[in-house]
């Protein structure tokens, strides 16, 4: 079958972008080096194209009721201009995706969810729909570039004139970019670093893209692949779908208990989420600090000699300059420098139990 293509797919290949398969998308995994734009994006300013994400629309008089049902966080805390990450949940206290959620209006709500469950996250929702909402599957109405990085917001403010500055953390506001393009500015990102996601028509992609890469030269902008993307998420601990999150575990075995609201009524999966609650997690997601080598997605974890555990996201931290990861062990009772093995080409290379995020950033 073949790859889709963002709308920015031309410019990577014109910046000499290194082209993967993602998701079903043809996306870049890194221009001049993965470490590099990793570190630029900690000390300056990266952009990435992430119009491969997925948006969905929910609106209708009941569009909050049906989203509190849906979802594990609490959609009454939200209000126009807020954001929200949330999972989307299933019946079996699984995770369907994690998400964020967007409120425009009480009846208008605007999710972002992750490429490779774009249709899978739709018809999920159409599947559970009740009177009164309406669902549209938005994906191909959007692009996405985020620009992240400690001076990622000055760039932003000095071509657009726009006080971001003043926006919080997971808030959103709409305005224009340069050359009068509707552009939804979220202060949202994946890497721990300060800076917006912007969503924008599609057929306007490469013009914001190749502006922010002109304009920002004197902040020594950087265009980051999904290589880079990965290494600042996990040294951030932020889960990627897939790997940490999956229809089979739960938010709570993830650590994401913070983004469940037991407490707003019923959704889909509470009544799991509450028994594993009372009788104690089968398994749980730690952050791992190696001494000595890289573990991998798949790595055998051993405590004390005995196979507990996998690992589920591995790497070298650019920053850390030691291997991180992350990995779900049997053993719920482990602590901050607790010894664990992981086997790597069958030998048992040594990691503590650590916390997140693996790097502290204020």
């Amino acid at each position: 079958m073949e790859l889709k293509k963002t709308p920015l797919y031309k410019d990577h290949l014109s910046l000499g972008a290194r082209m993967v398969e993602f998701a079903g998308f043809s996306m870049p995994v890194q221009y001049v080096g993965v470490v590099k734009e990793h570190l630029n994006t900690r000390e300056h300013v990266s952009i990435f194209d992430v119009s491969h994400m997925g948006e969905i629309i929910v609106e209708g008089v009941n569009s909050a009721q049906f989203l509190q049902k849906m979802t594990s966080n609490d959609i009454g805390k939200l209000y126009d201009g807020r954001a929200q990450y949330s999972i989307l949940m299933n019946e079996k206290g699984g995770a369907v995706d994690d998400i964020v959620i967007y409120r425009f209006e009480a009846e208008k709500y605007f999710i972002c969810v992750n490429a490779a469950n774009r249709e899978k996250d739709y018809n999920w929702l159409v599947d559970h729909k009740i009177e009164g909402v309406s669902i549209t599957n938005a994906s191909d109405d959007y692009a996405q570039i985020a620009a992240q990085g400690p001076e990622s917001i000055s760039l932003l403010e000095e071509l657009t004139g726009i006080r971001l500055s003043d926006v919080k953390f997971y808030h959103f506001i709409t305005g224009k970019f340069p050359g009068d393009i509707d552009t939804i500015y979220s202060r949202t990102g994946y890497t721990g670093e300060p800076g917006f996601e912007l969503y924008i028509p599609p057929e306007k992609a490469s013009y914001v893209w190749n502006t922010l890469l002109e304009e920002g030269k004197k902040y020594n902008i950087m265009p980051a692949g999904l290589g880079a993307r990965d290494t600042l998420r996990l040294e951030m601990g932020y889960p990627l779908y897939g790997h940490e999150l999956k229809e089979d575990i739960s938010p709570l075995e993830a650590g994401l208990e913070r983004f469940v609201k037991l407490e707003k009524g019923e959704f889909l999966g509470r009544e799991v989420l509450i028994e594993q609650k009372e009788k104690g997690l089968k398994k749980k997601l730690y952050p791992i600090l190696m001494e000595k080598g890289i573990a991998r997605e798949g790595y055998d974890i051993l405590v004390n000699s005995e196979k507990k555990g996998y690992i589920t996201s591995g790497t070298m931290s650019p920053v850390l300059k030691k291997g991180i990861a992350l990995g779900f062990i049997e053993d719920t009772g482990l602590k901050k420098n607790d010894q664990v093995d992981i086997i790597i080409r069958n030998k048992p290379f040594s990691g503590r139990i650590w916390e997140l995020p693996f790097i502290k950033k204020h």
